[in-house]
């Protein structure tokens, strides 16, 4: 928290006013930096109206780079009436700036301009991924969840004991979704492919420092896939779920699980096997139709992961290991349409998913991609058709939580790498249908944010912006690069809050630090990467069931009653770093970041 930010809060705590937000210009850029081709654009926002103009300062020297007349904005957010832009697009002299007020001297955060402004980036989200491994913790250093699990439904008795050590823990709890697992496992990997010269080697398949000839990504992506395997031991089983809400006893180390599943503390954790049915052991049930939904972006990943293997490390071995799990986990999508959502016990939340379509197309346009057999070219085409953006908030004001879950349809531009002419300018304009809806939502606010602010809104933002690279990759029509910029600087500052919204990142800058996680709360370890879930909508923050602020709002004196965030351990719904949140935002990483380092001369 800066000295200027302490005084305002202590203000306010001893005379139960924001005298400081009276006179106060704020100034919000991307901490990051820009690229020299970006748009650059800043924004500066007061409760009164303002005419003094800002500078642009070289940090190093103190030389005024540009005087910059603020452009007013005819829109308001919350308790601010008066927004300005301030657009130094010109400037692409390489160097660290802020910018200044001319006369009352309010200074923005520092930022860089230049090609390496996000630097490898990218490798820290992968840090992050390997923070949240269950089985083997490397940045812990300890195993957890030895014995995941037992299992419930399917067609074995219950409490059958399968072996599903492995995978992600979810977010600052410690369960594990195959919902999200599957999404962060195939995501990278896509990631991989698009962007290979990106991503180091510098630590082992355990995560451990130290190279072993894969490439980090790969090694995480595997973390995963080893995962996804061990949850389909047979053609007719596949297991979505492991432990449920009676895990949330507290913030506890993963190695010392308080939680109690009907064999003791520490011990065996309920396994659920998806059946396409509801499902519920304790108060709540699920909603259920099918799998597909899990079924078909799980063969995607594998799909993926046996042309990598084969292609790039030549390890013929875990390729068709993969090629059979992705055959069979399709055919298990197609015998059992529908979805299958998330399961809790004692409390309503769940990941309430209600899609699949689009899972089915991606997983059967990997699939083609790989085989070669016209079937899947079909089929996927098929789902794309009914999915369009039927299964996409992109065109929708407002979703449930994890509703309409992937936050981007992937298999749109897998299936665009194989589609005839005709199917191609079908799928661009799914894409593009969903880009200009968000536009003219962006239209109406400062930011020129094109989201929704339901819970877990960082994970949209990231989307989107994904969804704009890949349509730009399908199309080479850059038209929306001045709209993919505003989404990307939002994310590192250029927002009310001044704040990055990654964990760490940038080192210097203002960034999220009282995160709802065990190993911040109990260990004090600050560990960079992770995406947090962000803003939402002030009218769903104030119904959640038990969240409470820890401390003061460091962030009150520009607060709103529209949209809220709070750095603040208790505030689970808006400062919890998410581990498919994270893997989700790799691609996006690496596309504005640079290539890896070569590996030290042996």
């Amino acid at each position: 928290m800066t000295m200027q930010k302490q005084l305002c809060l202590f203000i306010m705590i001893i005379l139960g006013t924001d005298l400081c937000a009276q006179d106060s210009l704020y100034i919000r850029v991307n901490q990051l930096g820009y690229l020299p081709e970006d748009v650059k654009t800043a924004l500066a926002f007061s409760k009164r109206k303002t005419r003094e103009r800002i500078l642009l300062i070289e940090k190093v020297s103190g030389r005024e780079v540009k005087e910059i007349s603020p452009k007013p904005i005819p829109s308001a957010w919350g308790v601010f009436d008066h927004f300005y832009a301030l657009d130094f697009t010109d400037i692409t002299e390489e160097g660290a700036y802020y910018l200044k007020a001319k006369k009352s001297n309010h200074r923005s955060a520092e930022f860089q301009i230049g090609a390496k402004a996000y630097g490898h980036y990218q490798e820290t989200l992968l840090a992050f991924m390997r923070q949240q491994r269950c089985g083997y913790n490397p940045t812990l250093d300890m195993v957890c969840h030895a014995k995941d699990g037992r299992s419930f439904y399917g067609p074995v008795p219950d409490s059958t004991y399968f072996d599903l050590s492995g995978g992600w823990h979810d977010a600052g709890d410690q369960l594990k979704y195959l919902i999200t697992g599957s999404y962060a496992t195939a995501h990278m990997l896509m990631a991989y492919e698009l962007y290979p010269d990106r991503f180091g080697d510098t630590h082992n398949a355990l995560g451990q420092p130290g190279s072993n000839g894969i490439p980090d990504i790969l090694d995480e992506a595997k973390w995963g896939l080893d995962w996804i395997l061990k949850l389909h031991p047979r053609e007719d089983i596949l297991f979505h779920q492991i432990a449920d809400d009676r895990d949330h006893r507290g913030f506890k180390i993963p190695n010392k699980d308080n939680s109690d599943y009907g064999w003791g503390e520490n011990e065996y954790r309920a396994a659920y096997i998806a059946t396409g049915e509801p499902q519920g052991l304790g108060k709540y049930q699920s909603e259920a139709t099918g799998l597909a939904n899990l079924a078909g972006r799980s063969a995607a990943a594998m799909a993926i992961a046996a042309r990598i293997w084969k292609e790039k490390l030549d390890d013929q071995a875990f390729s068709e290991k993969c090629r059979k799990a992705a055959i069979s986990l399709y055919a298990l999508g197609r015998e059992k349409e529908g979805y299958q959502q998330g399961n809790s016990y004692g409390a309503p939340y769940r990941y309430n998913e209600e899609t699949w379509a689009d899972d089915m197309q991606w997983g059967a346009a990997e699939l083609y991609r790989l085989t070669g057999e016209k079937t899947y070219l079909e089929q996927s085409t098929t789902y794309a058709l009914q999915s369009a953006n039927a299964d996409s908030w992109t065109v929708r004001d407002t979703a449930s939580h994890y509703q309409l879950y992937p936050y981007i349809n992937m298999g749109h531009f897998a299936l665009h790498q194989v589609a005839d002419k005709d199917l191609k300018k079908t799928l661009e304009g799914y894409y593009r249908d969903g880009i200009e809806y968000t536009l003219k939502r962006a239209n109406t606010n400062p930011y020129h944010i094109g989201i929704p602010f339901i819970w877990c809104s960082n994970n949209l933002l990231t989307s989107l912006i994904t969804q704009v690279i890949l349509y730009e990759k399908m199309t080479g029509d850059t038209q929306y690069e001045p709209f993919l910029t505003a989404q990307r600087d939002w994310l590192f500052g250029r927002n009310p809050w001044g704040t990055s919204m990654f964990t760490g990142i940038p080192a210097e800058g203002e960034y999220p630090k009282d995160v709802h996680t065990s190993v911040y709360v109990m260990l004090g370890l600050d560990v960079p990467g992770g995406l947090v879930d962000g803003p939402i909508y002030r009218s769903i923050h104030d119904k959640l069931l038990g969240l409470t602020l820890n401390d003061p709002d460091e962030f009150a004196h520009v607060q709103n009653d529209h949209v809220v965030y709070h750095d603040d351990v208790g505030d689970y719904s808006t400062n919890e770093p998410t581990m498919d949140g994270t893997a989700g935002a790799i691609l996006m990483m690496a596309h504005f970041g640079m290539p890896a380092s070569p590996p030290p001369a042996k």
